[in-house]
């Protein structure tokens, strides 16, 4: 016949909290522990929202025939996203005051600016490649044409890239355009290739 033997939640922390200590041979003390937990947390759900982001975004990608390399540039960027806010919310849960945090930000984008200079351009491109991603009535292999009064472009969309979109003309000229501009571009679908 076994024995059963029910312990309360904060009998089975205390249990595990002392060994913990015994084994380190350290004490720690109580207001710690939660901030360890917590952190743990954090610590294993960060691996579980990226696994589902990316699939989330692999499904959005397939169902709107982007390419596999596009994918993946937008969920290394959705990547970088989650590690950051997983640094400001560990910070803030080991005791960094918030209005801390965004002054360093702050101070570290402002000495981005400085030393890039064409910081905003650069942010503007990706977030231009984002929109791109998500919203674009076309897919690679489609002929548009670009209605420009200077430089009317028929082409063909060979690869959208993180910055920069790339076009194939019908002479055979690769035309490489940022981001931003594209999206400024009034512009025509010739024909779609399913």
């Amino acid at each position: 016949m076994w024995l059963k033997v029910e312990l309360a939640p904060s009998l089975c922390f205390e249990i595990i909290r002392m060994k913990i200590e015994e084994f380190l041979d350290i004490d720690i003390p109580s207001y710690f522990w939660t901030r360890i937990i917590i952190t743990g947390v954090v610590l294993i759900l960060n691996p579980s929202f990226k696994y589902l982001f990316k699939r989330l975004l692999f499904h959005v990608g397939i169902m709107e025939s982007k390419t596999e390399l596009r994918i993946n540039q937008i969920t290394r960027l959705v990547n970088m996203i989650i590690n950051l806010f997983v640094l400001v919310t560990l910070a803030i849960i080991w005791g960094v005051d918030p209005g801390r945090v965004l002054v360093v930000f702050s101070s570290v984008f402002a000495v981005i600016g400085v030393a890039l200079f064409a910081q905003w351009s650069i942010l503007s491109n990706v977030t231009a490649g984002i929109v791109i991603f998500f919203s674009m009535p076309f897919r690679l292999g489609d002929q548009i044409e670009i209605i420009d009064k200077d430089h009317p472009i028929k082409a063909t969309v060979e690869n959208v890239l993180t910055f920069t979109i790339h076009l194939r003309t019908e002479e055979g000229d690769l035309v490489v355009m940022s981001n931003t501009q594209f999206l400024q571009k009034v512009f025509s679908i010739k024909s779609v290739n399913n």
